[in-house]
């Protein structure tokens, strides 16, 4: 099969509708050098029907179940021609000339792990999207947030983050890695199944010398909340669930004794406040995630051992935030990262 300097990779499942809506700007703007890759969960509402008529220079790489996104983005990044991966969302519209200046970045560098462009709002396209924005951060207590998105305050686009910048993560939405490099850390970490795995896919990368950038020259719009609706239990698990198991299993040990048992306690205060807010949900969820994280504490030790040894930089990433995300937007009310 021909080689191809980089795969994009669109993982999907049962979202017909989403490939209809979004593959269209895939295949217009993508220049000839990317593999196209739909890697297909086993769906079956037409997907592969879809593909093979619509889209003929897409190669459909059918999965034998549906495996989520961890697993399923890491089974087809093994089979990827190209020497960079790029892991796209299927619900991402792309824009004229996107890919070649995160090629670009990517290249100039061997430091640089991963490549994020700009990701704008598919609902609100001059407002920057929830999950990745202008790039992400994550603070002292292990909240992750981004340039342009502070909570569910989201800024307008007025190129006020129209500078490359390293940035702590990189969204899973539209992730330029590596294949290599991507394969050797074991890609996305399966155990987290849904939220947080791009996170700490780029911890592991930090915690090893490796910077993350993002792109300002590369836009791409994402609709979101397709898979995991806002609000609904799964989501709300998967996030709380897996942002503390992230900090375990990446932080110093310092940080880790000082800072967990605030986020722990922190955690607890969200909780009380969906009880009173009447989100029954949330509240449920969260205690649900804690008791799982704990229940999960045995193979997370282990985790950190193995992660522990491969570290080259002792102290915290010096791209982690040092306050409290929280206290800014909740205390002092500054809603936007412009602000802080």
């Amino acid at each position: 099969m021909k080689e191809h300097e980089i795969s994009i990779i669109i993982l999907t499942w049962n979202a017909l509708h989403h490939l209809k809506k979004f593959l269209p700007s895939v295949d217009k703007f993508t220049p000839g050098y990317a593999e196209i890759i739909i890697a297909d969960n086993a769906s079956t509402d037409g997907t592969a029907e879809y593909v093979h008529e619509s889209y003929p220079r897409f190669r459909h790489l059918l999965l034998d179940e549906n495996y989520g996104y961890c697993k399923g983005n890491n089974l087809a990044a093994e089979q990827a021609l190209g020497k960079y991966i790029l892991i796209l969302n299927n619900d991402v519209e792309v824009s004229e000339g996107w890919l070649d200046p995160v090629m670009k970045l990517i290249r100039s560098d061997d430091n640089i792990a991963v490549v994020q462009p700009k990701l704008r709002s598919v609902e609100q396209p001059d407002h920057f999207e929830y999950g990745g924005a202008a790039g992400g951060l994550v603070d002292i207590f292990g909240y992750p947030f981004c340039r342009g998105r502070v909570f569910d305050s989201l800024e307008k686009d007025t190129g006020q983050y129209d500078e490359e910048a390293e940035i702590f993560w990189a969204s899973g939405a539209a992730f330029a890695v590596n294949r290599q490099l991507f394969i050797d850390y074991g890609g996305f970490e399966e155990q987290f199944e849904f939220h947080m795995e791009e996170i700490d896919l780029c911890w592991r990368f930090l915690n090893t010398g490796y910077s993350i950038r993002y792109c300002p020259e590369s836009t791409v719009y994402h609709l979101g909340g397709g898979s995991l609706p806002t609000g609904s239990y799964r989501k709300v698990y998967f996030n709380y669930r897996n942002n503390l198991a992230m900090m375990y299993r990446n932080m110093t040990a310092e940080s880790l004794l000082t800072r967990l048992p605030v986020r722990i306690m922190l955690d607890y205060v969200s909780a009380v406040r969906s009880l009173f807010l009447g989100e029954f949900t949330v509240f449920k969820a969260i205690f649900h995630s804690h008791f799982s994280f704990i229940g999960w504490l045995p193979e997370l030790r282990r985790q950190r051992k193995q992660l522990k040894k491969q570290r080259t930089i002792k102290a915290d990433p010096e791209v982690l935030w040092k306050g409290s995300v929280v206290w800014k937007y909740f205390v002092q009310g500054k809603k936007k990262y412009s602000e802080f």
